[in-house]
């Protein structure tokens, strides 16, 4: 199965040293019966894209608090046991996280198929919604108006390989 892992860039250097994303549990996204209820499709490539859409989003909250971490958000899709993935529906998480799932475990890095991080040109866009998450997250309507101003750059796609570069 695959989850998306979301990170920040001082996080991805963390477990590239460590060879691993944890310590358990990870807080990661996936294709869910809950994503699958609320995006209503049945394409699995659009479902994908959801889960990483939504693991962007918690990489923002994880920059939100961090001050110190560049602004650019970081995914890390992995491939898992399925057995391996608990959805956070089941345990009575908020529904507006459909995607939202629980690693029990930590999970080594070689087993990661990608990673997805902000280009260059994000970081004002990405640092200005980080700043407003909180307020948006209360309801500001202006301030949600700039957290959703992030989900407009695309996540580049980077092979594992690439991760010193990244760091």
């Amino acid at each position: 199965m695959r989850v998306y892992v979301p990170l920040t860039l001082p996080g991805l250097a963390e477990a590239h040293q460590a060879g691993e994303l944890g310590p358990a549990p990870l807080d990661a996204y996936a294709v869910t019966p809950a994503l699958r209820e609320w995006y209503l499709s049945d394409d699995v490539e659009e479902l994908e894209y959801a889960a990483l859409g939504l693991a962007a989003q918690g990489s923002l909250r994880l920059l939100a608090g961090d001050a110190a971490a560049p602004r650019r958000r970081v995914v890390v899709a992995v491939d898992v046991a399925e057995s391996a993935v608990t959805p956070c529906q089941d345990s009575g998480a908020d529904q507006a996280e459909p995607a939202a799932v629980r690693l029990a475990g930590a999970v080594r890095l070689a087993k990661a198929a990608s990673v997805h991080v902000d280009a260059d040109d994000a970081e004002a866009d990405v640092a200005a919604a980080a700043a407003a998450l909180d307020a948006a997250e209360q309801g500001d309507e202006d301030a949600r108006f700039t957290v959703d101003g992030a989900d407009d750059h695309e996540l580049m796609w980077f092979a594992v390989q690439e991760i010193p570069n990244l760091i």
